[in-house]
């Protein structure tokens, strides 16, 4: 201050203070609500997670413009598991017993959830897992915004058999839970359905699986058989792109063998040459090109936030859009961010999702979705060949195995079980570790 200006009157001083203190927002009297995003910023997973850990970011900025949860202000924490499933433990246990955030959106890989179930468990935390996954899990802690089998899986492979007339399968995956437990479903689904054992190919591949010359050779010889064959993917990661290419390099096109696939999207297309692509499909319950409302609104809020004109949007994306509404909804709902009135607010919740309907919270922790099918175009985005006349409720155990057709899910009290006997009339406790895993 200049020697030259008047003194500024303590009195007046203090009640200036007092007056901006007064008109402060609501939102900034009270400690934040913090939210914790558990997802890969490196390794093999961080081409698909990256953008989930931006996606959270994006809502959690939109939420506190219209003044946060309970006149509080969002605060996100972001940690980095590295795409190694151990460390997601650790890093879940950091955020719950060290950062106390109320509540956590993350993962991908199912093993990757599977390292994390026991910690949110034990420290009764609250996680939202955006995508598809293998099912035969139940947990209370859990919120499951993702495609179950029944979601995914068994319609794509209905649409494969009775729209393309699919008769040889090969079922190929990357080496973990997910994978294996899906085609352990599709297996016994399509035996079910007169598949003989001899038309039904499985290959594993390890995570980041870059060298697919003598598979794809062998996938064609499969395919030459006189009957129309089909990939089912469950490839996960960066491996997908090596994957396509070869299949380009071969020569193998849509039209001769098509590959649906469960984990490739825009996010993964945006990165590679499509033209080897072009016709192949994937199962989701969105994608970029849907035509409504509320997709356009959401592409432009995302562009907007990215700065990138070419910014893809995606299904796990549409997860955790519903995912994060559902909560703030049972957020407002329970007026509390109180674990235990959170879990029972938010069954029944719904909320828009953005294909132009309602996706509901049901008592299994699952929610309900459209099921989508798509062909890549040459542009990287997906020209929607099919879709279920109505929205599908996410099953948590599948009908197709015999440890799980018996099981039912329901969170509601007096319920307040993962996986009830129907048959022995009793409940076999939470997640079911035994049934689920599948590694």
């Amino acid at each position: 201050m200049s020697s030259h200006s008047p003194a500024v009157p303590k009195r007046l001083f203090a009640a200036t203070l007092m007056s901006l203190a007064v008109s402060a927002p609501a939102m900034a009297q009270e400690d934040p609500i913090k939210v914790g995003i558990l997802h890969s910023l490196s390794g093999t997973m961080a081409i698909s997670e990256s953008t989930l850990k931006d996606t959270m970011l994006m809502l959690i900025e939109q939420q506190n413009e219209q003044g946060g949860l309970l006149g509080r202000e969002l605060e996100p924490v972001v940690v980095d598991p590295a795409s190694d499933w151990p460390l997601f433990a650790e890093k879940a246990r950091q955020l719950l017993a060290q950062d106390e955030v109320d509540v956590i959106f993350g993962n991908w890989t199912s093993v990757s959830r599977k390292s994390v179930l026991p910690v949110v468990e034990e420290l009764d935390g609250l996680l939202f897992y955006p995508v598809q996954y293998e099912g035969e899990e139940s947990s209370e802690n859990v919120f499951y915004t993702g495609a179950a089998p029944n979601q995914q899986a068994i319609p794509a492979v209905d649409y494969l058999m009775n729209q393309v007339g699919v008769e040889r399968w090969v079922l190929a995956g990357t080496d973990y839970v997910y994978p294996r437990t899906t085609n352990k479903i599709l297996e016994a689904y399509l035996k079910d359905h007169g598949v003989a054992d001899d038309d039904i190919m499985v290959n594993y591949t390890p995570f980041g699986h870059y060298d697919w010359q003598n598979i794809v050779s062998d996938i064609k010889d499969f395919g030459s058989q006189g009957k129309k064959t089909a990939v089912v993917s469950t490839i996960n990661g960066d491996a997908n792109v090596p994957f396509y290419r070869e299949l380009g390099n071969q020569g193998i096109d849509a039209a001769d063998i098509p590959v649906v696939a469960f984990s490739v999207g825009e996010q993964e297309l945006s990165g590679i040459d499509t033209a080897p692509l072009v016709g192949h499909l994937a199962a989701w319950n969105y994608f970029m090109s849907v035509d409504t409302d509320a997709n356009y609104d959401f592409i432009d809020d995302w562009i907007d936030y990215t700065g990138d004109e070419m910014a893809v949007t995606n299904d796990p994306m549409e997860a955790h859009y519903i995912g994060f509404n559902m909560w703030s909804e049972a957020v407002r709902k329970a007026g509390t961010t109180e674990v235990d009135a959170v879990k029972d607010a938010i069954i029944g919740v719904s909320v828009p999702n953005l294909t132009g309907g309602y996706a509901t919270m049901m008592p299994n922790h699952h929610i309900t979705k459209p099921v989508l099918i798509g062909e890549i175009q040459d542009n990287g985005q997906f020209s929607i060949v099919w879709e279920t006349p109505s929205t599908v409720a996410g099953d948590a155990w599948s009908d197709y195995l015999p440890g799980s057709r018996d099981l039912i899910s329901d969170w509601r009290a007096p319920m307040r079980c993962g996986n009830y006997n129907v048959v022995e009339g009793r409940c076999g406790g939470g997640a079911d570790a035994e049934v689920a895993s599948a590694e």
